[in-house]
């Protein structure tokens, strides 16, 4: 009696495994890419957000302090969400006397440009 052989076992062959690694590969990188820009962008969310909060502190202190800003530029520093933010606040006349103009510009010290620019109106109170 004669025991045959059969050289198929039923197994993947080199070049199957080796096509199946190849697709893998590319979802996988595909998937750590789509990772990366979604890091990316919170992260560049979490700064315009806090780069906002600067900005509108600048202008909430003139109302608190119920202070008349002078007709000029000023520049500071603030810290908010445990990073530090540069400020630039610009004050200019308006058609009517008694409101003024302000703008705030923040950025981030390690980066060039403006990432908020906020503008507000202050009302001159009467004595």
């Amino acid at each position: 009696m004669r025991v045959r052989a059969d050289r198929r076992s039923g197994g993947f062959t080199l070049l199957e495994i080796l096509v199946a690694l190849a697709v893998l590969a590319i979802a996988l990188s595909a998937a750590i890419r789509a990772v990366g820009q979604s890091i990316d962008s919170a992260a560049a969310l979490r700064d315009r957000t806090l780069a906002q909060w600067v900005a509108e502190d600048r202008l909430a202190r003139h109302v608190l302090e119920r202070t008349w800003p002078a007709l000029d530029t000023t520049e500071g520093t603030a810290e908010m969400g445990g990073l530090k933010w540069n400020w630039r606040q610009e004050v200019s006349p308006t058609p009517v006397a008694r409101l003024r103009r302000v703008d705030v510009f923040v950025s981030a010290p390690d980066r060039p440009g403006s990432i908020v620019q906020l503008t507000g109106f202050l009302r001159r109170q009467q004595p």
